[in-house]
């Protein structure tokens, strides 16, 4: 028989609760859990996103979620080769300008074309809609998170817990699918380690060299400085 949780259920509309929320008969609550489905690459994402159009769940509440660099429309922060730092500091107002942008997201989170009554959409839809609205993609996508049943990422958005804790992603509970998960043990790698130039260590052993030397915090700093050295 049908499903009675979800909402592609007989064609009724999505619920309006964000976090779907459905209440038992004993007044209790119980979440409908979303679908995280990761995937290795963003260009897998919109393949995934065009099978679901073809399925019965086309029109079931789904987000996106990417980089700045996929979905920035920014002018100038599009073209920065430091696009998060760049967008923050907007975001800020640190130098006295902000983004019009963002602040036009809900133009774009409520417009009829990326309502669950319409097909499944993919990062291009979304860009391009941003464009037209001009609405940021980037913070669209992670509003209507909120309310999607199912949401697609790449892999490290659900492997990185700095990146999770940043794009508030709660896996508790939740349905996770991962495509190709033969991948997963180099993300996971990637996820958890740091690229750094032999240059980079010679500068941390010299400023280390002086904190030792002065006496400043040296139970810290020396160990950290021998560090250095056998890498070196």
């Amino acid at each position: 028989g049908p499903c009675t949780e979800c909402s592609c259920s007989c064609g009724k509309e999505a619920d309006k609760d964000p976090s779907h929320t459905k209440k038992k008969e004993n007044g209790d609550q119980s979440c409908v859990p979303k679908i995280f489905f990761g995937t290795r690459t963003h260009k897998q994402i919109t393949q995934i996103s065009r099978e679901l159009k073809r399925t019965a769940y086309s029109c079931v509440p789904m987000s996106i979620l990417s980089s700045r660099d996929y979905t920035c429309i920014h002018p100038v922060v599009s073209n920065s080769s430091n696009r998060n730092e760049m967008c923050v500091e907007l975001l800020e107002g640190k130098h006295g300008k902000s983004c019009s942008y963002y602040h036009g997201v809900h133009k774009l989170t409520e417009h009829h074309a990326l309502q669950p009554v319409c097909q499944a959409w993919d990062i291009e839809d979304l860009v391009s809609l941003g464009r037209k609205l001009r609405a940021c993609p980037y913070f669209a996508a992670r509003e209507l998170m909120v309310g999607a049943d199912i949401v697609f990422c790449p892999y490290n958005y659900l492997l990185d817990p700095q990146i999770r804790d940043s794009m508030d992603i709660k896996l508790k509970d939740q349905v996770v699918i991962l495509d190709e998960a033969h991948n997963i043990e180099d993300c996971a790698r990637e996820s958890v380690s740091f690229g750094v130039t032999e240059s980079q260590l010679r500068a941390a052993r010299e400023e280390l060299d002086v904190m030792v030397n002065n006496n400043i915090r040296q139970e810290h700093h020396e160990p950290l400085r021998a560090v250095c050295c056998s890498l070196i």
